[in-house]
Parts: structure tokens; sequence; C-alpha cells
């Protein structure tokens, strides 16, 4: 019993720190008006909803690459027709027009439609990581060494 709730705990922090483990492909923050990203892979095209501050959301390195640039109240979408791309690397993704509070729902796209993780930082340096608890088990036993977990 003992062994096989030491395997089923071990398989259960690989897969957590696996799954923390994974850097976004593209981090963003918010400097004045400006949306910078920092980003490892091409970018093909982004997507996010906007609380009506970023309708007037132009220029950047998106419209350097030949994306055309589509706001509206509340999203804005942008791609290349001719499937031209921003490289890899860091600089100003877009100028949102105006100072933003709400950004969300980011979708960035890479090289053949692939989908890129992103995430918003708030620019105080590493994200926010989830904290993990472990408790003893249902029956009342308890681990007795921790280290060999």
């Amino acid at each position: 019993m003992y062994s096989h709730l030491r395997m089923a705990t071990v398989v259960l922090l690989t897969l957590i720190s696996i799954s923390i483990a994974q850097d976004p492909d593209v981090i963003l923050s918010i400097e004045g008006t400006s949306l910078n990203y920092e980003s490892t892979a091409d970018i093909y095209g982004f997507q996010f909803f906007h609380d009506g501050c970023a309708s007037g959301a132009s220029g950047g390195d998106a419209t350097d690459a030949g994306f055309t640039i589509s706001s509206s109240e509340g999203v804005v979408l942008a791609f290349s027709f001719s499937g031209s791309f921003i490289s890899a690397g860091s600089g100003t993704l877009v100028d949102l027009g105006s100072e933003c509070e709400t950004l969300s729902d980011f979708v960035f796209s890479g090289q053949n439609g692939s989908l890129l993780t992103s995430e918003l930082s708030d620019g105080g340096g590493d994200p926010i990581l989830p904290t993990v608890s472990i408790v003893s088990p249902a029956n009342g036993s308890s681990f007795t060494d921790v280290t060999s977990v």
C-alpha cells in the first residue's frame, strides 16, 4: 500500500512540475500605451480582448511586419494577408492608442497556425506560480520520509 501511494505521489508531482515548468512562447507587458513582447517563436498573428481602451491600436512591430490590424470596441485582431511574420525577439507589438488596464484572452499564432502560449506579465519579474499543497492520506497514515518521495 505504501509503495503504491509513494508511486502515485511521484507521478502527481512529476506531472505538476512538467505543467509548471513550461515557459510561455510570448510574454507581454504594458508600458504606457505600448504592448511589448518577448517571443521565442515567430508570430504570425494575434488577437486579444480589451475594455474599450485599445480601439485605436496601431503601429509597432505588427505594422512593421505588414500586419493588418483591426481593432473594435472590445477586440484587437492582427495578421498578414501575405504570410509575413514578426520574428522571434522583443519589441513593441502594437501601440494600444491609450493606457489600458484590462487586456485578456490572448491568442497568438505561430507558423502553420500553431498555437503559441502567452502570458501578460505585470512587469515585476518572474510570473507568479501556483502553490501546491500535499495533504496526508485519507486513511490516516502519514509520510515517514518526505525526501524520498
